[in-house]
């Protein structure tokens, strides 16, 4: 199987790359599965220094990372140096973090017993990855889950093969550097397997569990393969968030934050904002600052500094998203902004506002990957919240309010991951992430991520 890279800023070939033999595969998990029997007998101080070095590694070939992301997926150049510098931050952080995630859980002390609960390694995971945030949604699963005492396989998006390339370079580097600290080599390797051999990888009995990050469908697939052989999952499928704007809001400046929120990643993000969801006493005032910074964004070369939507990353991205739209609009959405094809070679969508939409529509159903924008008028907060959750998504939401009893019934009613009050949602190194329904199972990030793949085992000791 060959996997082509193209430059969606051209849509020229970039480059084909030709997918792991069965041999080399084969070869590659067992190299993993038996550096993983060692490292999980390490301590966690001495799994460490290969994280802060790797962090230094990430930091030392930044722009070259960046280059590729800009290259292989279009992302603008000042968003793809912020994706390497949030995955030094969290190799900054991780090793500090697990110290207290993965603690020994005293549970009883006392004259007759100790008991308590110890977080132990399960073995090597594979982490299936996306090609939006190619090097962050890989290092979110797999440093946690390599201090832990894991191993990992990562197998990468087959259109961001040059990206992979690199960050597998940067983990050679980093392993050379701290192999001196603990003598043994950190099980983390890139695989980029056929996509017809995942199902007997993740069969193989040298593989305790999966992590997807993608669609909902790809996901299903991944938790029925898994789950006839009893292996752990987490899975982050995306999302369709709302940004609710109520009554009293602080309205320009949601309207100005929307527009980042919306647009983040050339709106290529599960955690873009994506269902506008306004009352109706700031609704007129909310559609047009947003419609004007919608408009006024920057669509361009993505190598441009300046530029702050990119391309989408692949055709067959753009052309889903360009059906979405022209599907919703001939079921009644009116375009209040952009639409249609973009005339410049490449990948290209406008920004682009839909309003009216119907309730059955794709603009209100579906995740649209790609700058457009889905705004409804609801009368109150009991209508925001009821169609805010009249999704089959769960993963992150925003609320704007001053009023704090609002904030509070927003908070406890929403179904959703994460809510984030008076921002737009983010990931941090800090805070678990993760969904329910359509979005997930699972989270990553934060003390939950560090445990997902750890067994929780109790130790009763008798006194």
């Amino acid at each position: 199987m060959t996997f082509h890279a193209c430059n969606p800023t051209t849509g020229e070939l970039v480059q084909d790359v030709a997918a792991l033999t069965a041999q080399q595969g084969e070869d590659l998990l067992a190299t993993t599965h038996a550096q993983q029997q060692v490292w999980r007998r390490l301590t966690l101080m001495q799994r460490a220094p290969f994280v802060r070095a790797l962090g230094a590694v990430l930091r030392h070939h930044r722009e070259a990372l960046a280059a590729m992301l800009t290259l292989e997926m279009g992302k603008p150049i000042n968003a793809a140096r912020a994706e390497i510098d949030k995955c030094a931050l969290l190799c900054d952080l991780a090793p500090d973090m697990a110290i207290r995630a993965l603690a020994d859980e005293v549970l009883v002390d006392d004259a007759t017993a100790l008991v308590r609960v110890r977080h132990d390694p399960l073995g090597t995971v594979l982490a299936i990855m996306p090609w939006n945030f190619p090097h962050w949604q890989a290092l979110r699963f797999a440093v946690p889950a390599l201090l832990a005492g894991n191993g990992v396989l990562i197998k990468p998006a087959g259109s961001v093969p040059g990206s992979a390339v690199l960050l597998s370079q940067c983990f050679a580097e980093a392993r050379a550097e701290a192999h001196s600290s603990a003598g043994v080599d950190a099980p983390i390797h890139i695989a980029l397997f056929a996509l017809n051999a995942l199902d007997s990888v993740i069969a193989d009995d040298r593989i305790v569990g999966v992590t997807l990050t993608g669609s909902d469908r790809a996901g299903r697939h991944v938790a029925e393969v898994a789950g006839a052989h009893l292996k752990k999952v987490v899975l982050e499928l995306g999302g369709s968030d709302p940004f609710i704007v109520l009554p009293g809001a602080d309205v320009v400046r949601a309207a100005t934050v929307a527009v980042a929120a919306r647009t983040v990643n050339s709106g290529q993000s599960c955690i873009a904002a994506k269902r506008f969801i306004v009352c109706d006493a700031v609704y007129d005032e909310f559609l047009t600052h947003f419609i004007d910074g919608m408009s006024h964004l920057v669509v361009g070369d993505p190598r441009d500094e300046r530029t702050q939507i990119g391309p989408i990353a692949t055709a067959s991205v753009r052309d889903g998203l360009a059906e979405q739209v022209e599907t919703s609009t001939r079921m009644g959405a009116r375009i209040a902004l952009g639409g249609g094809s973009a005339t410049s070679p490449g990948y290209f969508y406008p920004p682009t506002v839909l309003v009216d939409i119907p309730d059955n529509a794709p603009a209100a159903r579906q995740e649209l990957f790609g700058p457009v924008a889905s705004v409804f008028r609801v009368a109150d907060v009991n209508a925001a919240i009821a169609k805010a959750n009249d999704s089959a998504f769960g993963l992150g939401a925003s609320v704007w309010s001053r009023d704090p009893a609002t904030i509070d019934r927003c908070i406890a009613e929403l179904d959703a991951g994460m809510v984030f009050i008076n921002d737009m949602v983010a990931s941090d190194p800090r805070f678990p992430f993760g969904g329910i329904k359509q979005s997930g199972v699972g989270r990553e990030l934060g003390a939950a991520g560090f445990r997902e793949f750890t067994n929780a085992k109790t130790v009763y000791v008798h006194r």
